[in-house]
């Protein structure tokens, strides 16, 4: 069972990361191009379509699966759930989502916010990544 789980959670956090790369690389940057109040706008409506079931059904099967994973007793895959664990769900709960119900709040914090949320999220991609790859080598092992 555990092979099998190990790649899951390998896939999976290789698909967040790419969902954190994506904003730091894309989504972003081009929010920054518009007016102030229009890229706050922006991006307080990504902020509300995430809140899905495809988006919060991957994010959330991830931590669970990484969770799962480490039970394997492989040193890669307890470091592989450390990271998305720490740097993907733990970060987002309480630096990310701070910081999107402060925008919801208050007029003016978008220069603030991009200052604040952007290098996290950068952190957020490359913590999933490295989990994504502490996972593919904890499924070599078997």
């Amino acid at each position: 069972m555990f092979p099998t789980v190990t790649v899951i959670a390998a896939l999976c956090c290789g698909m967040m990361a790419g969902v954190f790369f994506a904003f730091s690389a894309m989504v972003v940057p081009g929010l920054r191009r518009l007016a102030p109040e229009e890229g706050a706008a922006a991006m307080r409506s990504v902020n509300t379509a995430l809140l899905n079931p495809a988006f919060l059904g991957l994010f959330l099967a991830t931590a669970a699966v990484s969770a799962l994973a480490a039970f394997e007793g492989d040193p890669w895959a307890w470091a592989g759930a450390a990271l998305y664990l720490l740097g993907g769900l733990g970060l987002t709960a309480v630096f990310h989502v701070p910081r999107n119900g402060e925008l919801e709040r208050r007029p003016g914090y978008w220069a603030a916010y991009l200052r604040q949320w952007v290098p996290a999220n950068h952190v957020r991609a490359v913590a999933s990544l490295a989990a994504s790859a502490s996972f593919a080598l904890a499924a070599l092992h078997w």
